[in-house]
C-alpha cells in the first residue's frame, strides 16, 4: 500500500493502453456527469496523461463547453474506457477539478500551461474557434485563426483533473472484475482496497 503513486489499478490501465496503443482509439473514453437539471450527460474526450507521479487523469477541454456547466453543479464524474483489443473495461470515478484561468493556485496555473504547451498547434487552435453550442451564423466555414506557438493559454482552454476514487476493472477475456476502492489514511495518503467480485 501507499500513496496514490502506487494504486494497484493505474499499472493494469497502464499496461492496457500499451497493449492497444496500434490502435487510433486507444486514448479515446467517455466522460459522464450531471446536468444543473440533473439528467445525465456524456462525451467522449482524450486521455492527456497522469498528472506528474499521481494517479489523477488529465482531461483538456473548453471552458465554454457544456461539461463545465455539470461540473460547476456537481464536480464529480465517471469515465468509461474500453480497449478493444484485450477486451478490458475500466469504470473510473471521482471528483474533477475544472483549472481555468481565473485559478488562484499558482500550482494548478502551473499545470495548465504545462498541458497547454503539450498540445499540438492544431489542438490549441480549437480553444479559439467560435462558442461551442451557439448558433452558426455564417455558411461558410469560419476563418483559421493564427496562433503564435510560443504564447500560453488562451482564455478557452480548461483542464480537467478526475481525481479517481473508485476503479471498476472488468476483464472479458478471463471474465475475471475488480473493484478497487480508495480511502485516507491519517497521513491524507489515498490507500486502495481492491476486491474481486461476479462479472
Amino acid at each position: 500500500m501507499g500513496s496514490s503513486s502506487a494504486a494497484p489499478w493505474k499499472q493494469l490501465l497502464l499496461n492496457s493502453i500499451q497493449a492497444n496503443s496500434h490502435l487510433k482509439h486507444y486514448s479515446y473514453f467517455q466522460l459522464a456527469t450531471v446536468a444543473p437539471n440533473n439528467t445525465p450527460s456524456n462525451r467522449t474526450v482524450v486521455f492527456r496523461g497522469f498528472q506528474d507521479e499521481s494517479d489523477r487523469i488529465l482531461i483538456n477541454t473548453d471552458a465554454r463547453s457544456r461539461k463545465i456547466d455539470d461540473l460547476k453543479h456537481l464536480p464529480f464524474s465517471e469515465i468509461c474506457w474500453y480497449f478493444t483489443e484485450t477486451w478490458e473495461q475500466f469504470r473510473i470515478s471521482g471528483p474533477v477539478d475544472v483549472i481555468d484561468g481565473t485559478n488562484p493556485d499558482p500550482f494548478k496555473l502551473q499545470q495548465r500551461e504545462k498541458s497547454w504547451f503539450a498540445c499540438s498547434l492544431r489542438s490549441r487552435l480549437q480553444y479559439m474557434a467560435p462558442t461551442p453550442r451557439l448558433p452558426s451564423l455564417s455558411e461558410q466555414p469560419s476563418p483559421i485563426p493564427s496562433l503564435d506557438p510560443s504564447i500560453g493559454p488562451v482564455a478557452a482552454f480548461c483542464v480537467l483533473v478526475l481525481d479517481p476514487q473508485q476503479v471498476d476493472y472488468l476483464n472479458l477475456k478471463s471474465n475475471e472484475r475488480l473493484i478497487f476502492t480508495s480511502e485516507l489514511n491519517d497521513d491524507r495518503e489515498k490507500l486502495w482496497t481492491p476486491e474481486k467480485v461476479n462479472p
